[in-house]
């Protein structure tokens, strides 16, 4: 994961891509190529195009109904409790304690000799991810750092390597072992893999400096050594996706490796000081991924056009509904990675999040980070069990639903079933609070006629107040948001 977090409209504007359409106050002479083609659709290349496949499309609606998902963020990085990857880049806003730049880089990249995740247990982990209600994951395959989570025979630097003790064991290829565990247990399941690899010498060349996150030479005046690179990269996304069975997302992280038309004003700072444009030919890894799986879903993550199948505000959660498909990425904690003693978000403030994410038409994928052995921690543990519990009664508003205007009104949180015949009214409890006797419904284009307390069965008191439901609900200790099944009265016939 990047550290920095793009403002989320520029991150938006990149992500639809030749969807968006931008307000130029400027001569068209004076436009970049890339606002040029977003100011004429007509210049639109099928790859800046949003995705049409219908088996595409059909398989986006399956994972909307998905609606939360488990992310991990695990690495050699564990052993030290250190934000992921970051700390070996040279960009002025890292902090390594003191420590010499050269010194620290070079202890950091031979913690592959020392990984050795003894606890590390995928029945275990697919469990606790069940016991939250979660519906997919998202595993760290490889992160920028380049350490490899799989067994990749195009580079040394992985776990399944003699280098590393953990490749001892038999089944050391632990993103074999989680795959083919979580999908086991009716998960879908996504691969995360970073396109830059500060690892790989074609992409930080050992020879020059390094002096921000981007590839340190011109691809442009050195072709061979970047077609190198784009064929490693190619080379280990083909293992991914056809080494492990029918995964369902590749989750493609290091959004500065993009092409050129995809750099738009608010983008380019991502490509440092230097500038140079990472173009790594999506269009010929998606053919070969997809040649073996049809119906893969691809998240080329802030590029947009055809290979963002979905977006992936980080952090943070739009204001108001959006209509494409998009999941919020957010840690439980402050951190993506395993630290220690990390500051995890409430239980209270994980349901209203998803909650929040659900009514605007999202899935939220939360992250949480194992230790250098292979263990979630507790705190987590136990917080994912909670979110479960409070699912178990309630889940029927979230799971298989699609947003409902108003979408938010003030603490209610809104959806319905895709029939669009039963909404569901959420309304969310502050830490500790109970639920009010007298709560008043969001105004709907239709009258309802019956509400009940999902979990408790009957139907709930009702009394119209002009415009307005009052539902009259026996107070309850707080269970941090309260569903509430509006059915309505039958229209007339082809309305």
């Amino acid at each position: 994961m990047k550290k920095h977090i793009i403002l989320f409209a520029a991150l938006l504007l990149s992500a639809l891509g030749a969807g968006a359409q931008v307000a130029v106050n400027a001569d068209s002479a004076s436009l970049t190529p890339a606002q040029k083609c977003i100011h004429h659709p007509r210049h639109y290349t099928e790859e800046q195009m949003p995705e049409d496949n219908p088996i595409i499309v059909d398989r986006l609606e399956e994972w909307k109904d998905l609606k939360f998902g488990f992310m991990v963020h695990w690495g050699i990085y564990a052993q030290w409790g250190v934000v992921e990857s970051w700390s070996i880049c040279s960009e002025p806003w890292i902090t390594r304690d003191g420590r010499d730049y050269m010194t620290y880089v070079q202890s950091y990249r031979a913690l592959n000799k020392s990984f050795k995740p003894t606890k590390f247990d995928a029945n275990r982990w697919a469990k606790n991810a069940a016991d939250a209600g979660m519906k997919y994951v998202v595993f760290t395959t490889k992160h920028h750092d380049g350490f490899c989570m799989f067994d990749s025979k195009y580079t040394d630097y992985t776990i399944s390597n003699k280098s590393c003790p953990y490749s001892k064991k038999i089944d050391s290829d632990v993103t074999r072992s989680i795959v083919e565990t979580f999908r086991s247990k009716g998960f879908w399941t996504g691969l995360y893999f970073s396109k830059p690899d500060w690892h790989c010498p074609d992409y930080w060349a050992p020879e020059w400096a390094t002096p921000d996150r981007n590839v340190n030479y011109d691809p442009q005046q050195d072709p061979e050594r970047w077609q190198r690179y784009c064929d490693f990269t190619y080379n280990q996304i083909y293992e991914l996706t056809h080494n492990y069975g029918p995964i369902d997302i590749l989750w493609l992280d290091g959004g500065w490796v993009r092409p050129e038309w995809s750099i738009t004003p608010e983008i380019r700072e991502w490509l440092g000081c230097r500038g140079y444009v990472q173009d790594i030919d999506m269009p010929a890894i998606a053919k070969m991924a997809r040649e073996k799986i049809p119906d893969l879903l691809i998240v080329d993550r802030s590029v947009g056009g055809k290979y963002e199948n979905y977006t992936t505000p980080e952090q943070q959660i739009p204001q108001s509904y959006m209509p494409q498909p998009w999941e919020t990425c957010m840690t439980m904690g402050d951190s993506w990675s395993y630290v220690p003693n990390d500051n995890y978000k409430s239980t209270n403030t994980l349901i209203h999040t998803l909650c929040d994410v659900v009514a605007k038409g999202g899935n939220l994928l939360l992250n949480v980070g194992p230790d250098a052995y292979g263990v979630l921690p507790e705190r987590a543990v136990v917080r994912m069990k909670e979110i479960g519990q409070w699912l178990k009664i309630n889940g029927e508003a979230i799971y298989e639903t699609r947003p409902l205007m108003p979408f938010v009104d003030g603490r209610w949180r809104l959806t319905q079933s895709k029939d669009g015949k039963t909404a569901y009214a959420i309304y969310l409890l502050d830490e500790g609070e109970a639920m009010p006797e007298v709560v008043t419904l969001p105004k709907f284009d239709r009258n309802p006629v019956k509400v009940s307390l999902l979990g408790k069965g009957g139907s709930v008191k009702m009394r119209q107040d002009g415009s307005n439901t009052e539902l009259y609900v026996h107070p309850s200790e707080s269970n941090h948001a309260v569903a509430f099944k509006v059915q309505f009265e039958k229209t007339k016939k082809g309305r």
